[in-house]
C-alpha cells in the first residue's frame, strides 16, 4: 500500500469453544491481496485467533512495517502488555497459573521475530471491509464449507482496503 507499509487482518472463529474452529487473515503489500484461512476440528476462539495472526505473519517475509489488524484483546495485549511479564515469570499469569496456549504464544514470538509490526485493535462486527471480510473466512471455514480466497492484485479485490 503507502511506504511499503504491509497492512494485515486477522480474525478466529470457533463453533462452540471449544469446537470446530478455523480462522482468516488478509495480507496486502506491494499492490497485492492474499487470503488465507484455516481450519482446526476442536479448538477455541483464542486459539483460532492466534493462528489467523500466526499464519498471516509467517507468509510475510519482508522487513517493512507491518500493521496488524485484530479483533482479538487477547492477541493485541498479549503482544503489547502481557507477554513479556509472562515470559519473565516463567510463562505464568498473574495468578500464577500455567499460561493458556502457551504453545501458539511461543509461536507468534516466532513469527514476530526480526519484524516491525504494529498491533491495531479494530473493534469486530463493525464498518472495517477487512475485519468483516476475515471475520467470513474464519467462520466458512469453521463451518466446514470454506469461501473461495483471493490472491492477487489490490486493484482487483472486491474488498476495500483503506
Amino acid at each position: 500500500m503507502n511506504n511499503g507499509i504491509i497492512t494485515i487482518f486477522t480474525d478466529g472463529s470457533s463453533r462452540g469453544n471449544p469446537g470446530p474452529g478455523g480462522w482468516g487473515a488478509i495480507v496486502v503489500s506491494d499492490m497485492t491481496a492474499k487470503e488465507l484461512g484455516g481450519r482446526e476440528d476442536m479448538t477455541t476462539n483464542n486459539r483460532m485467533e492466534l493462528l489467523g495472526a500466526i499464519e498471516s505473519l509467517n507468509s510475510v517475509d519482508s522487513k517493512n512495517e507491518i500493521v496488524l489488524y485484530s479483533d482479538s484483546q487477547y492477541v493485541i495485549k498479549g503482544m503489547t502488555e502481557w507477554i513479556v511479564g509472562w515470559q519473565k515469570k516463567g510463562w505464568k499469569n498473574s495468578q500464577k497459573k500455567a499460561v493458556l496456549n502457551r504453545d501458539l504464544w511461543e509461536r507468534l514470538l516466532e513469527a514476530s521475530d526480526g519484524k516491525k509490526i504494529k498491533w491495531t485493535y479494530v473493534k469486530g462486527h463493525a464498518e472495517n471491509p477487512g475485519n468483516n471480510r476475515c471475520d467470513e473466512i474464519a467462520t466458512t471455514f469453521a463451518d466446514g464449507e470454506p469461501t473461495k480466497l483471493y490472491n492477487g492484485s489490490l486493484s482487483g479485490y472486491s474488498i476495500k482496503i483503506h
